[in-house]
């Protein structure tokens, strides 16, 4: 059966192409990143997270108007 679990090396072009979304919409979450340690664990597959937190809630509010806004056009 193919292992079809993410690399270090997919997840940091996932957060890169996150980043680059967010900034089109003037948006940026200081702590985005590749999570290692998801990578460290006895999981299998590995989790390969990304590290969405700590922005504040301006941050937030903005991220949940794009989205409100993205969910109303389709």
């Amino acid at each position: 059966m193919p292992d079809h679990s993410p690399t270090a090396y997919d997840v940091t072009l996932c957060v890169e192409d996150l980043r680059a979304a967010l900034a089109l919409h003037g948006i940026t979450l200081p702590s985005l990143r590749v999570d290692l340690p998801s990578f460290a664990g006895t999981y299998t597959p590995p989790a390969g997270l990304v590290t969405l937190g700590n922005c504040n809630t301006a941050t937030a509010r903005a991220l949940a108007a794009v989205l409100r806004k993205a969910a109303a056009e389709s």
